[in-house]
């Protein structure tokens, strides 16, 4: 509880500076996790890169693609519409959700939420009064949140107006202890690697991470194994919609320097998840510093790297 408290109280003037004087922000973060500044004049690595097109380049696309309500028309508009999770609604008040005609099993998200706790799974079987209670007072906190990214001085979250959306829970696959989360990481509209999340724990974020080629060849070499991402004792199978996954990527990354593009495989078919442009904020600790600059290496901007 005291930990919990101690966190506000630090999070309400860290996310003024967000708001106000992002770039300081992102430095004193960036110092903090790996002890150095972050290269914004010259950034080499994925993260800094990442960083440089969050702060200093025109990011107004992605306030409606980090929307989770509204990225739905983007993947529509690619001609991906059966890729997306079944919608059961949309909603700005906890009080207009009709949960008596929701199914008994649904997943509820924050369209706004970066993956930092504003998922939650209910199962109306299992729902006493005060659950219930509960879960309106936690979808009424979603719905103040209203700049998510301050913390991390990411820009896109500040347009997205709040909702709260409801999607048909998507069954796991047999020997999986959660959904498998494919993101595959593209570069200019080419798919390069695999990050993989599997066996994700209740709390939405640990989870184990392993790093695939495009060949669903295994790579932990490029992986730092830490508690909280450790990696799978063995290569996960190769999925079967693979070549799929790779044409929706390079289908939905056209035209960006860099993005993530989440997906999901279930009943032997591929789900759209995210896209997620500024991965962990851009602070990325579980991939080796050799990789990141592998990786760092194919994200060309048009402009020169300049602050």
């Amino acid at each position: 509880m005291f930990a919990d408290r101690l966190k506000h109280i630090v999070a309400k003037p860290l996310s003024w500076l967000g708001e106000h004087s992002p770039v300081t922000m992102v430095r004193l973060r960036y110092l903090a996790r790996f002890h150095r500044l972050p290269d914004l004049k010259h950034p080499k690595d994925l993260n800094e890169k990442i960083l440089y097109l969050k702060l200093f380049t025109d990011t107004t696309a992605w306030t409606r693609l980090a929307d989770k309500y509204q990225v739905r028309q983007y993947v529509a508009e690619k001609g991906l519409a059966d890729i997306l999770i079944p919608l059961y609604g949309a909603w700005e008040r906890v009080e207009d959700i009709p949960f008596e005609e929701l199914p008994d099993r649904f997943i509820l998200k924050a369209n706004n939420g970066d993956g930092k706790g504003t998922n939650r799974v209910v199962d109306k079987t299992q729902m006493s009064d005060a659950d219930w209670a509960d879960l309106k007072k936690e979808l009424q906190r979603w719905l103040s949140l209203r700049h998510i990214g301050a913390l991390a001085g990411e820009p896109q979250y500040r347009g997205i107006r709040p909702m709260i959306i409801a999607e048909q829970l998507l069954p796991v696959d047999a020997g999986q202890s959660s959904l498998v989360d494919y993101k595959l990481w593209c570069f200019h509209g080419e798919p390069h690697s695999f990050l993989v999340c599997s066996n994700r724990k209740e709390n939405g974020h640990d989870t184990c991470l392993g790093c695939y080629d495009l060949d669903w060849g295994y790579h932990p070499e490029n992986m730092v194994v830490s508690a909280r991402y450790p990696q799978e004792p063995e290569p996960l199978p190769r999925p079967q919609c693979l070549e799929e996954m790779i044409r929706v990527a390079r289908t939905l990354s056209e035209g960006f320097p860099e993005v993530r593009v989440d997906l999901y495989e279930s009943q032997g078919r591929v789900w759209f998840g995210e896209l997620t442009f500024t991965s962990l904020c851009g602070m990325m600790n579980y991939y080796t510093p050799e990789y990141l600059l592998e990786m760092g290496e194919r994200v060309v901007e048009s402009l020169e790297w300049r602050v």
